[in-house]
């Protein structure tokens, strides 16, 4: 049966979802899901995502996700297939690390998306894992850092919550009542009990039946959505990176490109830097800076992170600092 189309565009929003093969306990130990959560921050800062809310289990993670830029597809490819070989490479093992395509169910701004936080901040309440007196300190989730402000990542935004519950501000006193309201919640409302709220993670959207009825009677934008899933996705995306490359150009002395070898250091820190900011695919960086094949652009960034190229990292540390400015 052919795969369903996603539906992509600019400043949609997620709840993503999806387990290990065959049910598999993937995330069993604390390293596995500090290493997830670790690939979860990159995704976000390559993609531009916002990260409304998350919570890694032992064999399934909850995502609300944001995508300023529409491109959920290519983000989550890169999420996915990239903790794979991380954990897989770490483990010495081969196979499908997750058990199938993850679902990504549409989620209408507001009370909807503000309903689908709760329903994830409390998912450790729901399995037993955690009594709700002690949720504040479960770790690998977003309500963990809601309380460590100085810890939270910027790509992760735990407003939308607080919003959705009366408007509370991300203050001391504003989480205080939303650990009040998930007591509540745990205890007698519809995330603690409802059997019906597991639709939270069934279907295709999450929010009002107009928002619903305006996606499908929008024929428009679907028709747009399978173009910039396809084809339309792959000029924008180029045309971006290349924005960026020239950008990134103007930080370094043009004396310093004459050095043409593959691996030449400016070649592996402009690779590095892009890849770190962008969600830019290995042909394209191959090709532009004349690099060779795409193995190859993975084979130097890589040795620059091990700490092998000492002068592309010094470069890299420039196009980091110039690229903040």
């Amino acid at each position: 049966m052919p795969y369903k189309l996603r539906l992509e565009f600019p400043g949609a929003i997620y709840h993503i979802i999806n387990r290990g093969n065959y049910r598999r306990w993937i995330f069993e130990e604390s390293g596995a899901k500090a290493a997830f959560e670790t690939c979860l921050f990159e995704a976000c800062k390559r993609c531009e995502w916002l990260l409304h809310a998350f919570v890694i289990m032992s064999n399934h993670f909850h995502l609300a996700l944001e995508t300023p830029r529409g491109n959920l597809v290519t983000g989550m490819q890169w999420l996915e297939s990239t903790y794979a070989n991380r954990f897989n490479r770490f483990r010495d093992e081969r196979g499908h690390l997750f058990q199938s395509r993850y679902k990504a169910l549409l989620v209408e701004p507001g009370d909807a998306l503000g309903q689908l936080c709760t329903y994830i901040d409390l998912n450790p309440v729901r399995a037993g894992i955690v009594s709700v007196e002690r949720l504040r300190d479960h770790r690998y989730s977003s309500y963990w850092y809601l309380d460590r402000p100085q810890q939270r990542p910027m790509e992760l935004d735990s407003t939308a919550a607080l919003s959705a519950i009366g408007g509370l501000s991300n203050t001391h006193a504003g989480r205080n009542c939303y650990a009040d309201y998930l007591r509540w919640q745990a205890a007698e409302g519809p995330a603690g009990k409802n059997a019906a709220y597991v639709s939270l993670s069934r279907g295709w959207a999450l929010g009002s039946d107009a928002f619903k009825e305006a996606l499908v009677r929008n024929y428009d934008l679907a028709a747009d959505t399978r173009a910039w899933e396809c084809e339309g996705a792959k000029a924008v995306s180029e045309q971006r990176w290349l924005e960026r490359l020239q950008k990134v150009f103007e930080f370094l002395p043009p004396e310093m490109r004459l050095a043409r070898s593959r691996s030449a250091p400016w070649k592996v820190a402009i690779a590095a830097y892009l890849k770190a900011t962008t969600d830019v695919s290995n042909p394209w960086v191959a090709t532009q800076l004349d690099m060779g094949s795409p193995f190859y652009v993975s084979k130097h960034v890589g040795r620059l992170r091990h700490g092998l190229n000492s002068k592309a990292h010094r470069l890299l540390q420039r196009l980091e600092v110039k690229g903040k400015a």
